[in-house]
């Protein structure tokens, strides 16, 4: 062969093996219609008396990874029936050279049974003799069916490429009122799948790679047939054009080569021009018409204002992408505003380690927060300062009223560079930021100073921020992910910083500055007694930058409650590979302890089981020994993504019959059934569509907790009695009946002492203690002896209630006579 011949011929070979970029099948709608498509094939569900049977091609044209798309297509048209004996009954055949009986229409009677069986099916091979499979089918019938009693629905899944003729088979298959639905796979010949389908062929025919769109529109066909429905009746069958490709083999003239011919005539031999062709891959485009259901969708009300885009999220959830300074607001709200009077004061970091590039980026930021909450009628005032080595002072608080001037304004102050000494910037910015005005009290409008930087600083700052706040300025910070903890030194708390991941993140936090400048914090339960533990999911599942955002929330719910020994007590769970008590309810007794702990909980990734932490807290951390407190309402608020939950609605009920209320916070844009079985009787439970949204469900959160802080409370549950002691309710109060070998008021003593020594002994040790009542004037009542025996009394440890006979009981006990006092209660014969 000459070299030119066997090049083209080369060339012909690898292009016919590059792959097509073009969908075999493609509806002509929206990408809005085809997520609306997608959407609605998760929600139908067809519940009627049917027969089901799957007919695989499961020859070599097909191929395994077809078979095995196949075989996922069979599954997902699964889940949307209502299999059972009485309902819908499901076989499968697989056929190739010769028809392979998968498994029989009464073979299995849950839906779980007939997936596993389908996904166990093996790939086989051979011949595609999709004519031999319909001549058995008419021979046998449905294997295992109700011998047409109910309707009959063949779903055949092959390329189309039979080697046998289907057209008879097929047409007296369906004179017997079986349902044929013909669904191609890999690059089918759509011609064969038209004459195996029922009429309308149209409506009949689909394409198994697009698992959502073919099930969709088998399930559309369905309801239309009347023989199932399968969606709400506000979901609607419409149609679409739609396009469908063969990829064929065709056979091109590519020109003239020289080729060499012999002469009948002669012994010559002569030279000529030969055609010359190629062969290619090419499709065949067929124009076609697809039905397909679409439901309402939560954008069609057109909820984004200001020239927002919605963006479907599933079934009943969206969000909108808002223009720029509307992008914190629900539904992009109108504009936002500042209708409290306020003085604010701009620090700009402009040196050298937030760069110049840093430097333009916070000056954007301050002149789109203007632009977008100063108008005309504004109660409000802005200046705006820079620093590095130096704070200067660039507009005076208030000098502008005109929002463009002060926009003008802006773009003239100049990048400084050099060091970064916030300290001493925060510093001058409280003596000379916002002028000489002494004016005090509510004469004076309230003072904020906004600090934006992305570098930390070279001097001091706790110092400097102290000296700022006793001067009566609220500080705000907004800064990269990198200076959080020092905007949170400065600031006071996390509830006064916000960190933005990129330039973009950056101006969303427009909405959050506007509501932090004018709101006031709102106490949570400041006098109530609370014991309450946070439970994080730490897992694999939820990741690194989620888990910092529920760290984030817990420290802003933490702020909300007086934390100490005496009113809120707060300790943290964490649980991922392993559980891990990251605090107790008795290890840091401050809300600044607490709030440095739960930001240094550890992330603990692996697999997550909520049930094993649940069970983890009752036996370990909501205990009378490690903190917990009787007579105090106590709360686990457990926040998961829903994975790893299965397991955690016993242990949760275990929780709450122990007296301890649970809530569940699930993230994620789909409510997991384990969650919503969590709820409990009181559907303790807030869902929240994404981490980032944490924030603002704080307040539902704030006020569920409230509301269990208040709630009548069991001074036996959880049981304050240790080491197996017995909680008994004893008017308004209680006490511990130990077991023998132990002693004090939560048998928390082991007792030592020789036996005839112990009386006296605890009757010493508990003299010492009040009864545990929350009302002291009812000891009186406690101690009268029509209420309480002289063997209680010695339980309770009280002086007021011993019994009239032994009034020499108190002067012995004064001396520390305990034995003489034990042998004077025996012999009186009252204990």
């Amino acid at each position: 062969m000459p070299p030119f011949l066997l090049l083209e011929a080369v060339c012909i070979f690898l292009f016919s093996r590059v792959p097509p970029s073009l969908p075999v099948q493609e509806v002509l709608v929206s990408r809005e219609t085809v997520g609306k498509i997608s959407v609605a094939s998760k929600m139908m569900w067809c519940s009627a008396a049917v027969d089901v049977l799957f007919l695989l091609d499961g020859s070599h044209s097909v191929g395994k990874g077809s078979f095995e798309r196949s075989k996922h297509f069979a599954i997902t048209v699964c889940d949307a029936l209502d299999i059972s004996p009485d309902r819908v009954r499901v076989g499968a055949l697989q056929f190739s050279s010769a028809p392979q009986l998968e498994f029989p229409l009464d073979s299995f009677s849950t839906r779980q049974e007939v997936k596993a069986k389908i996904r166990s099916m093996v790939f086989k091979g051979g011949r595609t003799e999709t004519g031999l499979a319909l001549k058995y089918l008419l021979r046998t019938g449905f294997p295992g069916g109700r011998n047409g009693s109910v309707p009959q629905i063949l779903i055949l899944a092959t390329d189309g490429k039979s080697q046998g003729h289907v057209a008879l088979p097929a047409k007296q298959l369906k004179e017997r009122g079986v349902t044929v639905f013909a669904v191609g796979v890999r690059f089918p010949r759509w011609e064969e799948l038209h004459t195996l389908a029922s009429e309308p062929r149209e409506q009949h025919v689909l394409l198994a790679e697009q698992v959502e769109d073919a099930t969709n529109g088998l399930f559309s066909t369905l309801s239309r047939s009347a023989i199932c429905t399968a969606a709400s009746p506000d979901c609607r069958v419409r149609a679409h054009p739609c396009e469908r490709r063969t990829l064929e083999t065709v056979r091109e003239l590519a020109g003239n080569a020289l080729c060499w011919r012999g002469s009948r005539r002669t012994d010559a031999v002569l030279a000529t021009l030969c055609p010359f062709y190629s062969w290619k891959k090419v499709f065949l485009t067929h124009p076609a018409t697809c039905y397909r259901t679409t439901c309402p969708g939560p954008c069609d009300s057109q909820p984004c204002q200001n020239g927002g885009t919605c963006v479907p999220e599933g079934l009943d959830r969206y969000h909108c992408l808002c223009p720029l300074a509307f992008g914190g607001e629900a539904d992009c709200a109108p504009k936002l505003s500042l209708e409290c009077r306020i003085d604010v004061l701009f620090l700009l970091d402009s040196s050298a380690g937030t760069t110049l590039e840093g430097f333009l980026r916070a000056k954007a930021f301050v002149k789109r927060f203007v632009q977008a909450v100063l108008s005309e009628d504004s109660r409000a005032r802005v200046g705006v300062a820079r620093y590095s080595r130096e704070l200067l002072v660039a507009v005076p608080v208030g000098e502008y009223q005109d929002v463009p001037d002060l926009v003008r304004s802006l773009d003239g102050i100049p990048f400084s560079g050099g060091p970064t000494l916030t300290g001493s910037a925060l510093r001058q910015a409280a003596e000379r930021g916002f002028g000489s005005a002494t004016r005090t009290g509510q004469h004076r409008p309230r003072r904020v100073v906004v600090l934006i930087t992305e570098s930390h600083s070279q001097d001091e700052v706790a110092g400097p921020a102290r000296h700022a706040r006793a001067r009566e300025l609220l500080l705000l910070g907004v800064g990269s992910e990198a200076v959080r903890t020092e905007l949170e030194e400065i600031t006071g708390g996390p509830k006064h910083v916000m960190v933005y991941t990129d330039p973009q993140d950056l101006f969303n936090q427009i909405p959050e500055l506007q509501g932090k400048l004018c709101s006031r914090l709102q106490p949570g339960c400041q006098a109530q007694s609370l014991d309450l533990i946070f439970m994080l999911d730490a897992s694999a599942t939820v990741g690194p930058e989620n888990f910092a955002r529920m760290q984030s929330f817990v420290r802003n719910c933490a702020l909300r409650f007086d934390v100490n020994p005496d009113v809120t007590q707060v300790g943290l769970v964490v649980y991922g590979s392993r559980v891990q008590t990251a605090f107790g309810l008795d290890t840091h007794p401050t809300l600044a302890t607490v709030l440095r702990a739960v930001s240094q909980a550890p992330y603990l990734g692996g697999a997550g089981s909520a049930g094993t932490a649940l069970l983890h807290i009752y036996d370990k951390v909501m205990t009378v020994q490690r903190g917990a407190r009787p007579g105090v309402p106590k709360a686990v608020v457990m926040l998961t993504g829903g994975q790893g939950a299965e397991d955690a609605a016993v242990p949760a009920q275990k929780l709450r019959n122990n007296g301890v209320s649970v809530l569940v916070v699930g993230v994620g844009p789909v409510l997991r059934e384990a969650l919503r079985r969590l709820a409990g009787p009181r559907d303790s439970l807030i869902h929240v569509a994404a981490y980032s949204d944490l924030r603002y469900h704080q307040d539902q959160l704030i006020e569920w907790l409230c509301g269990e802080a208040r709630r009548p409370v069991n001074l036996c549950k959880p049981s304050p009695c240790m080491n197996e002691g017995t909680c008994v309710l004893q008017n308004g109060s209680y006490r511990c009946e130990c077991q023998a070998g132990w002693e004090g008021p939560h048998c928390e003593n082991q007792e030592m002492l020789p036996k005839h020594e112990a009386p006296a002994r605890s009757l010493r040790n508990n003299m010492s203690r009040p009864p545990p009542s929350n009302n002291r004037e009812d000891l009186g009542t406690l101690g009268d002896e029509r209420h309480l025996s002289s063997a209680e009394c010695l339980s309770w440890g009280s002086l007021e209630c011993l019994p009239p006979a032994l009034p020499s009981l108190a002067a012995v006990l004064a001396q520390e006579d305990v034995l003489t006092a034990a042998m004077l209660l025996r012999d009186s014969g009252s204990g």
